[in-house]
């Protein structure tokens, strides 16, 4: 007859000594937590070149940069308008106006269940009358954040334009608004997330997509 000591393992249950070891199956009624699962797309020096790439788009339709001023809509949009700036200062050798954001008093579902609305500073130190702005984003997906920022921009001027410039665009546009320049297109469904990291926020640069898993 052989004796075999059983433990209980919150993550195996039952479990034998470990020169016997077998495992007993969690009981039926034992309920799984759902569990994020992520995948990444990209990477830091995928980010460098998408921000390099519309750099460059930017300048090439604006023919040059004396009359563009970036803006970006808090929070990331800030960080991608500020990279954008350095790398077209880097090209051009010009530094060109940048501001922030804030579009929480604008959005359309204020009244929908955000009680406590969380106001940001809006930073926008120059006149916009003339100027070719790019509203910057890190996430383009139903259209009805950048609604919001436009609305905001006018409250402060006319510019001559205005252009969108994103480093995700994954669809689903619920308004008819489309990106001047895009960093990536990821078509995904609606039940994923895609989530922006960037250094200056996140201490860490990647893209990538969540799905929950039972």
């Amino acid at each position: 007859m052989i004796s075999v000591l059983i433990v209980f393992s919150p993550s195996y249950g039952l479990q034998a000594h470990p020169k016997k070891v077998f495992f007993c199956p969690l009981p039926p009624c034992t309920k799984l937590k759902k569990v994020k699962m992520s995948t990444i797309i990209l990477n830091e020096k995928d980010i460098a070149r998408a921000i390099n790439r519309i750099s460059h788009e930017i300048l090439e339709r604006n023919q040059g940069a004396e009359n563009i001023a970036l803006i970006g809509i808090r929070t990331r949009g800030v960080t991608l308008s500020s990279r954008l700036q350095n790398k077209i200062n880097a090209i051009e050798n010009i530094e060109v106006a940048i501001g922030a954001l804030d579009i929480t008093l604008y959005r359309d579902d204020l009244g929908v269940g955000l009680q406590k609305p969380e106001l940001k500073k809006t930073e926008i130190t120059f006149g916009l009358e003339g100027k070719h702005v790019i509203l910057c984003d890190d996430v383009l997906f139903t259209g009805r954040t950048i609604r919001a920022a436009i609305d905001a921009l006018i409250d402060f001027g006319r510019p001559a334009s205005v252009q969108l410039a994103v480093l995700i665009d994954r669809g689903h546009r619920e308004l008819p608004i489309r990106p001047d320049y895009v960093g990536k297109n990821i078509p995904t469904p609606k039940s994923k997330r895609v989530q922006v990291f960037l250094k200056e926020v996140d201490d860490e640069d990647k893209v990538i997509i969540q799905e929950l898993v039972k």
